[in-house]
C-alpha cells in the first residue's frame, strides 16, 4: 500500500456513515420546522466526520500502545500495530484531527450561535472540548473509559444526544424535551454498531485487559443487549412519530427494518466472531438511513 492507501486504512472510512447519522437527522429535524442554516448543516457534517476519524486514529494508536491489538485480533488491519506508520506519526496525525475538529467546531458554533449570548458560546465550547476529549480518552491514557466499559454511554450520549439534539439547537435556537427521542434512537443504534464491534473482539479484548461490557456481561447476554438496543431505538422513534403525527410519510422511517431484523438475526445466530465484520457496515449504513428516512419523513 502507498501512504495514502494506509492513511485511508487508519481513518476507517466504513465508521463515517455512522459519525454522520446524528448531525443529518438534527439538520433535518430543523429543516422540517423551517429554520435551517447551510453553514450549521456543512460545519457539524466536517465535525463530527474529523471525531470520528480522531476516535479511529486515537483508537488504533491506544490499543496498540496497550497490546490490544495483536497477532491474535481478528478484526480489519490496524495500521500502528501492524508497522505501517509509526508511533511518532500516527501521534501526529491525532494532532492534525485535533486541530482540524477545533477550527471547524468553532466554524460551527459560529454559525448557529451568531448574535446569540455567552453563556450558549460557552457552552458550546465546552461541548465541543469534551468531544476532543472523549474521543481520545477511549484508548488512551492510564485508565481509558473504553477500557471499563464505558464505551457503550459514552458513543449514546455523542452519537446520539449530542449529536441530535446539538445540531437542531444550533439551526433552530430552540429544545425541547421529545427532541430526546429520535436522538436517543439514533445513540442507540450507534451504540449498536459498537457492541458488534466488541462482540467481535471479545476473546482478545478479555485475555488483554479491555473490559468492554460484552467482556464484562458475557457474549449470550450481549447478544441479548444487542436485541434491545434495536427494538429500544424503534419504539422510541414510533412514539415521537405518535406525538407529532402529520403525515404518513413520517413511516417511512421504518425502511431500516428488514436490515434491523437481518442484523439481530445474525448477531444471534453468530458462532464466528470474525463474520460480524459485515455487520458492523450494515448497522451503520442501516443507522444513516434510519436517520435520512426519519428525517425526511418530517419534511415531506
Amino acid at each position: 500500500m502507498n501512504i495514502t492507501q494506509i492513511w485511508l486504512k487508519a481513518f476507517r472510512l466504513r465508521t463515517l456513515p455512522l459519525a454522520i447519522a446524528a448531525t443529518t437527522l438534527g439538520s433535518l429535524l430543523g429543516y422540517a420546522e423551517h429554520r435551517f442554516r447551510l453553514g450549521v448543516f456543512i460545519f457539524g457534517t466536517l465535525t463530527t466526520l474529523f471525531l470520528q476519524i480522531l476516535s479511529n486514529l486515537a483508537n488504533d494508536y491506544g490499543d496498540a500502545r496497550k497490546g490490544t491489538d495483536n497477532e491474535n485480533r481478528i478484526g480489519p488491519l490496524r495500521v500502528t500495530q501492524s508497522g505501517l506508520v509509526s508511533q511518532r506519526q500516527i501521534q501526529w496525525m491525532i494532532g492534525v484531527f485535533v486541530l482540524l475538529s477545533l477550527v471547524s467546531g468553532s466554524l460551527l458554533i459560529w454559525s448557529g450561535l451568531r448574535g446569540g449570548n455567552m453563556l450558549l458560546y460557552s457552552l458550546f465550547f465546552l461541548l465541543g472540548f469534551s468531544s476532543i476529549y472523549a474521543a481520545i480518552k477511549y484508548t488512551i491514557g492510564k485508565r481509558p473509559y473504553g477500557y471499563v466499559g464505558f464505551g457503550d454511554i459514552m458513543v449514546f450520549i455523542y452519537f446520539g444526544i449530542l449529536g441530535v439534539a446539538g445540531t437542531y439547537f444550533l439551526h433552530t435556537q430552540s429544545f425541547h424535551l421529545t427532541i430526546l427521542l429520535p436522538a436517543s434512537s439514533v445513540g442507540l443504534f450507534s451504540a449498536g454498531v459498537l457492541n458488534l464491534n466488541n462482540l467481535r473482539d471479545h476473546a482478545n479484548d478479555a485475555l488483554n485487559g479491555k473490559n468492554t461490557l460484552v467482556v464484562r456481561m458475557g457474549v449470550p447476554w450481549a447478544k441479548i443487549y444487542h436485541v434491545v438496543l434495536l427494538l429500544t431505538a424503534l419504539v422510541l422513534a414510533v412514539i415521537y412519530t405518535i406525538l407529532h403525527f402529520e403525515s404518513y410519510y413520517q413511516l417511512i422511517f421504518l425502511l431500516p427494518v428488514p436490515l434491523l431484523i437481518s442484523d439481530v438475526k445474525t448477531v444471534i445466530t453468530n458462532t464466528v466472531p470474525v463474520e460480524l465484520n459485515r455487520e458492523l457496515k450494515r448497522l451503520a449504513v442501516a443507522t444513516l438511513l434510519f436517520s435520512l428516512s426519519f428525517g425526511l419523513g418530517l419534511v415531506l
